[in-house]
């Protein structure tokens, strides 16, 4: 059943609701710096800190990832919400949270790709275990791929494929399986070092004065938030609403016509180009998955735990995540082939690989415009 437009402006949507102020914007950025403050204590107590050796541990990641969630989401308020604000302290601050944000995340998304990357490989190539790598390339990330893990691909892969009504050329299984292996092992050698890199890099910013200022400012927050003088009087709704609204206007500038067809061999003759430039086609779908979650923490703050997300933003998410990390693992097979003197079958995989990340981002884009169509059809709004 196609769920109700929610719409934000409708201040009688509700028996006798509380008028709406800039206190609503304060009180969730107060909880998110205080979220952020109690992550960073935890992350220091697992050893994850600039000095401290635990920083793969998993509470050390799990503290991680919870810093990175409330920079986001303290950084997408301050960009929604940033007439309700003092703008010079605003807009000092949001600039570094996101640099905080997108440094966490470095370390996170080579891992992640690098695993699907070798399952994808496991399962194109048919062979009978996962591709296997250099002994003492990896740093436990890439290193080995569980059973569990396999079985997890095998579901993903069946879940996809019944998102394609249009058969998709097999690959030679005989040359691929004979490259799969080198294949991996290069991945696996770029990939664990793109992730030290990474994992060096966030523990010099954990260590920095500049990571210390923005700490200080977020402590700082959890007790007074810099509210312009019109706040207390504002209604946030129509910015919420204006949020909303632009990520209305990209998704409408898609080409959700095309993204109709689970098969689009037209976007997937250019995703196999040879140019190493970010494929063009990618940027405004990772621009609406940017003004989707921009709208998701919009909706946080004006009704906190209860606000009505519903399965249509819930799976547009999703198929976006799905599409970002299907064009990056793409891109780093690419990159992979491009390495100098590799065996030709070993090009080959890497060949079969990135076109089969490309087909997972179209079968992405395809699920996006599959879930956003539907309540688009069902309510006569967009």
């Amino acid at each position: 059943m196609a769920q109700r437009h929610h719409d934000l402006t409708d201040s009688a949507a509700g028996p006798a609701a509380p008028p709406v102020t800039g206190e609503a914007l304060a009180g969730y950025l107060r909880g998110q710096a205080t979220e952020f403050l109690r992550a960073l204590r935890l992350h220091r107590e697992a050893g994850g800190g600039p000095n401290g050796s635990g920083g793969g541990t998993a509470d050390a990641v799990d503290a991680a990832r919870a810093l990175r969630r409330s920079a986001r989401r303290i950084s997408a308020s301050l960009h929604t919400f940033r007439p309700l604000l003092d703008p010079g302290w605003s807009e000092e601050i949001r600039p570094e949270l996101a640099w905080l944000s997108g440094t966490l995340a470095l370390e996170h998304a080579c891992e992640s790709r690098l695993d699907r990357l070798l399952l994808a490989l496991h399962r194109l190539s048919g062979a009978t275990t996962v591709p296997t790598q250099t002994p003492g390339t990896g740093t436990g990330a890439g290193t080995a791929v569980s059973a569990t893990a396999a079985a997890a691909a095998t579901t993903t892969t069946t879940t996809t494929t019944t998102q394609r009504t249009a058969p998709r050329p097999g690959p030679d299984r005989g040359n691929l399986t004979v490259g799969a292996a080198k294949a991996g092992a290069l991945l696996d050698r770029q990939l664990t070092l793109a992730r030290a890199r990474a994992h060096s890099t966030a523990l010099q910013a954990l260590g920095s004065s500049r990571f210390h200022a923005v700490a200080d400012k977020v402590a700082v927050l959890a007790s007074e938030v810099p509210l312009a003088p019109q706040a207390a009087t504002t209604d946030p709704r129509p910015l919420a609403a204006a949020a909303e609204e632009r990520l209305t206007d990209a998704v409408a500038a898609l080409p959700l016509v095309t993204a109709g067809h689970p098969y689009n061999a037209e976007a997937l003759i250019h995703g196999l180009s040879p140019d190493p430039a970010p494929h063009p086609q990618d940027a405004p779908w990772h621009q609406v998955r940017l003004l989707l979650r921009l709208h998701r923490y919009a909706l946080e703050v004006l009704h906190g735990d209860d606000a009505p997300l519903g399965v249509r933003l819930l799976s547009a998410g999703q198929a976006l995540d799905r599409h970002r990390d299907a064009s990056e693992a793409a891109a780093a097979a690419a990159q992979a082939a491009r390495t100098p003197r590799i065996a030709p079958a070993t090009a080959y995989a890497l060949g079969v690989l990135h076109a089969d990340q490309r087909h997972e981002v179209e079968a992405a884009r395809y699920a996006f415009q599959r879930s956003w169509q539907k309540q688009t059809i069902g309510t006569g709004t967009s």
